[in-house]
């Protein structure tokens, strides 16, 4: 299958050149002169490794014919990540270095999405948010919540990330597994 710039989504898979890339992100830009282009952040699949390309408008990229099934996250076998399959009972083994700082989301026993091409696992997809406890955060000072004032917080997973004042240590709060970021407290 082939799909040009204007088909670009966050989560496409698509070949530039003889490697195969996952579309991050991506922002069309019309400079003041000159041809439309498509800015883009991709990741590697055959190390884990995000770069940052352009590409003119319009330009053809091949896509492959991408499978997903619901798996399950089992455990660390060294350098690689072992999941199996629901339906199958399956086990695939992922290079560590493929999830690269997603890893830091994986809980034992989580329902993640693997990614076959040709019955080969390309990557796994994790839920949109997960739910983390914060190990440790400083108290929010009283009568400071006039504006959207953030304080860091370490969670369980070892992960630091800015959170609102009233998130106290031991509260559970859900957090955007692609951005890393806050949600909402649960």
């Amino acid at each position: 299958m082939t799909v040009d710039t204007s088909q670009f989504t966050n989560g496409l898979y698509i070949y530039v050149g003889d490697k195969l890339f996952e579309i991050l992100w991506f922002q069309h830009h019309k400079p003041g002169k000159g041809g439309a282009i498509m800015r883009t952040k991709l990741r590697d699949l055959s190390n884990g490794a995000t770069i940052e390309k352009t590409f003119r408008a319009g330009e053809k990229f091949a896509s492959p014919a991408v499978s997903r099934s619901k798996a399950s996250y089992l455990y660390e076998a060294g350098e690689n990540l072992v999941f199996m399959d629901t339906q199958t009972y399956e086990q695939y083994e992922i290079r560590k270095d493929i999830l690269a700082d997603r890893m830091k989301f994986l809980v034992e026993g989580m329902e993640v999405m693997v990614v076959k091409v040709d019955d080969s696992v390309l990557t796994v997809e994790l839920p949109p948010s997960v739910e983390v406890e914060v190990e440790y955060t400083e108290q929010g000072v009283k009568g400071d919540t006039v504006s959207n004032v953030q304080k860091p917080a370490v969670l369980k997973n070892g992960l630091e990330i800015k959170v609102p004042l009233f998130v106290k240590t031991g509260d559970i709060i859900k957090v955007d597994t692609r951005t890393g970021k806050y949600v909402e407290r649960v």
